[in-house]
């Protein structure tokens, strides 16, 4: 990726998208100058308004253009106008099963001078990611309806989980979990753990007990992979007594990995503990780059605040910063993230979501202008 024209897919979307995407677009665009790398911009206009225009989601014409680019920077996508899940699995899933996104990484970090909602708890608390299987379990969408709109109606929906895709997260999650431990951090590990060797943790959340084919699988292929990784901890969670513990004690968690339902549930549990949906980024992650991988804020398209000019851009910055890692500029992506934490930090401008009343803009200027006193190399 260094030295050659980044191809980058800008996929506003619908909703706020459009207005915090804007910001994310200067960002790199500001970043990008500072750090002398060149990249192509080319925008898509995916989301509600083709679909009420044309009736089209997303043409395979399309999806091939989006096959040639090294990243795809979405706004959001979902519009009360249409009707549920036409938009989110005619694009979201399709791009992400069709270009094998099959790691959703989502970071759960509180900033400093961001107020959590747990008394007591910090920064230093509240550090974890979560991996999240991305193309498996019940989002393949197998099963179906029999006598449907009838009093003997049934449904089915099946969890889908297969050996290779359950053990390519396991792996994903540890290589992290090594990565991270670069930082020299020890992540909810006790003395004892250390005086074994422990350097990070990677925790499975699942359901054993219940799920005892599927996650029976999970749990195996879990165990074997820990294995190879021996100065990593192992650990298990069941995912009911996962959310009581990252409420209660957020500081144990360090690397999760689950699957595509369970990471879907307990990475909004997540934004709230670091603050909220505006400050909720996430990747969905091709590792062998085979295709593009998809950056997007976890707040959706929020139809209650758009065109108000007050949605915030944080989760969208934090989300370029996040593809930035990906295209290989972690020096770059590094000083976006450090521009968000001084703004953070200086508790103002803030958009509503944090108990402010600055505007999108507002926030997305202050972004810039902490990036322009950035001395670092």
């Amino acid at each position: 990726m260094k030295g050659r024209l980044m191809r980058v897919a800008y996929m506003p979307g619908d909703g706020v998208g459009h207005e915090v995407s804007v910001e994310s677009q200067q960002i790199l665009a500001q970043v990008a100058e500072r750090d002398g790398f060149k990249y192509q911009l080319i925008p898509f206009d995916l989301g509600a308004t083709r679909y009420l225009g044309t009736g089209e989601v997303l043409p395979d014409a399309i999806l091939e253009k989006l096959r040639g680019c090294d990243a795809i920077l979405l706004g959001a996508v979902g519009d009360p106008r249409v009707p549920p899940g036409v938009l989110e699995k005619g694009i979201l899933l399709r791009l992400r099963f069709e270009f094998h996104q099959y790691i959703n990484l989502r970071p759960v970090r509180l900033f400093p001078g961001v107020e959590g909602p747990i008394k007591g708890k910090g920064p230093d608390d509240v550090d974890m990611i979560v991996v999240r299987e991305n193309n498996e379990d019940l989002y393949v969408g197998a099963g179906g309806f029999t006598r449907k709109g009838t009093p003997e109606e049934v449904a089915i929906q099946t969890s889908i989980n297969t050996r290779a895709g359950v053990e390519r997260a396991i792996r994903y999650a540890f290589e992290l979990a090594r990565k991270r431990s670069q930082t020299g951090s020890f992540r909810g590990l006790s003395e004892a753990d250390r005086k074994q060797g422990f350097v990070r943790q990677v925790t499975l959340v699942a359901k054993t007990n219940v799920l005892t084919f599927a996650h029976d699988l999970w749990m195996r292929a879990y165990q074997e992979v820990a294995q190879e990784y021996p100065q990593v901890k192992a650990d298990y969670q069941h995912v009911d007594a996962c959310c009581m513990r990252m409420v209660v004690a957020p500081e144990r968690f360090d690397v999760i990995v689950t699957t595509n339902m369970f990471g879907d549930i307990i990475t909004d549990l997540g934004a709230v503990l670091q603050g909220g949906l505006g400050l909720a980024a996430s990747g969905n992650i091709n590792p062998e780059r085979t295709a593009p991988s998809m950056f997007e804020p976890v707040h959706g398209s929020a139809p209650d605040i758009a065109g108000k000019g007050i949605a915030n851009p944080l989760a969208s910055i934090l989300s370029l910063a996040m593809m930035l890692d990906h295209l290989e500029k972690p020096r770059s992506a590094d000083r976006v993230r450090r521009a968000v934490a001084s703004v953070l930090a200086a508790g103002t401008p803030r958009t509503p979501d944090l108990g402010g009343k600055s505007t999108t803009k507002e926030v997305g200027q202050a972004v810039r202008d902490a990036l322009a006193l950035d001395k670092s190399r």
